[in-house]
């Protein structure tokens, strides 16, 4: 049988792709292990999605792009783990080795290389991130989400796929989200000053704190126009703020499909994968990128992509107030419509789904370099 080794990880967005992937690969005759770091968030997720896709562990070294102590000794981490997953795909012995990104995927990708093992890396962002810059040259295959990378990534072989959205996320149930939250049903919205637009205000799997207290300070006034699922992150859960119409979720597995289904509007930070999970849903978005001083660019790369083609709204980091904040969500309703219309136009274009890369990966399985 084909096998495949799955690596990524560090933040959700490294992890739900592989995620989405297992199912459609193991449907093509496909083995399936994965290999994270020891004390990682893939671990978790993929003991609760997954549990049954054995896990590996390897020693890693975080990527900073900042002076810290700890930059002398992760070269000697990733060495190590290079030296570990080199062993373990010795053992495991897998046709092709597919990389979502993170740094725990750098000793994976080099291991790989050094076996004479086929890769293929993705890419969520416009810009890809330094562990995918890394690994880019003994990648095989890069698959991206946006147009504008294809044009600029300088590599041999690179497949635009679009925005690859898991499939669980489009099943949710507008209904079930509205009841989760305890808001008043869709039927309500009949009847006038019943039912508010939803607003799902989300800082991705960590949370965003700039958001959450800009959101706080004037949470009265949003209230008094809209009803807020607010996705935390486990940081920024504050289990004492209760208010009729705001529900708030430090992090959200099984409900999320339902949540997302119950949004009207939504304000979001601006890493592909969330941003194109809404507009696979067709949410009309304020997008509130990540600054340069907080990261390095990629989120506001993003979010000026979607905007310049009218998918989004953007409200930089830097501008970011309760009042800016307030009059920003109240500027997108009033454009939702037609944002949303738009959405819904470019969707083919835009949104893949995980059979899509699940082919790349079992072409190289079995032994043939895709299309």
């Amino acid at each position: 049988m084909p096998k495949a080794v799955l690596t990524g990880g560090g933040t959700a967005g490294h992890v739900m792709l592989n995620l989405a992937l297992i199912p459609h690969l193991r449907a093509r005759g496909i083995d399936v292990a994965y290999i994270g770091s020891r004390d990682g968030l893939e671990r978790r997720l993929l003991a609760a999605a997954a549990a049954d896709v054995p896990y590996y562990a390897v020693s890693t070294g975080k990527l900073r792009r900042y002076f810290d102590w700890q930059n002398f000794k992760d070269p000697f981490r990733v060495a190590a783990g290079v030296v570990e997953a080199a062993r373990l795909l010795g053992r495991l012995r897998p046709d092709v080795v597919f990389s979502k990104g993170g740094f725990v995927a750098v000793p994976v990708v080099l291991a790989a290389r050094l076996r004479g093992l086929p890769v293929v890396a993705h890419e969520s962002d416009l810009t890809p991130g330094l562990a995918n810059r890394i690994a880019l040259p003994f990648v095989r295959e890069v698959l991206v989400t946006f147009p504008e990378t294809k044009a600029r990534l300088r590599h041999p072989r690179v497949r635009l796929v679009g925005g690859v959205v898991r499939e669980a996320l489009l099943d949710g149930r507008r209904e079930e989200g509205r009841r989760l939250c305890g808001f008043s049903s869709p039927e309500d919205r009949a009847r006038p000053g019943r039912a508010k637009p939803v607003l799902l205000v989300t800082g991705g799997s960590l949370g965003a704190r700039k958001l959450n207290e800009a959101l706080r300070a004037r949470l009265d006034d949003f209230l008094a126009r809209y009803a807020i699922i607010h996705l935390t992150g486990e940081q920024g859960y504050d289990p004492s703020l209760r208010r009729p119409g705001y529900c708030q979720f430090a992090f959200a597995r099984e409900e999320l499909p339902h949540l997302f289904a119950a949004a009207d509007l939504a304000v979001s930070r601006a890493g592909a994968n969330t941003i194109f999970e809404l507009a696979a849903l067709g949410i009309p978005m304020l997008l509130v990128p990540l600054s340069r001083a907080q990261s390095r660019g990629d989120q506001i790369e993003n979010a000026r992509s979607f905007e310049r083609r009218g998918l989004a709204r953007v409200l930089p980091d830097e501008a970011v107030t309760p009042e800016a904040l307030l009059q920003a969500v109240t500027a997108l309703e009033a454009e939702s419509e037609a944002i949303r219309r738009r959405l819904l136009e470019a969707r083919d274009g835009l949104i893949a789904r995980p059979e899509a890369v699940a082919d790349v990966i079992a072409a190289y399985a079995g032994g043939t370099s895709p299309d």
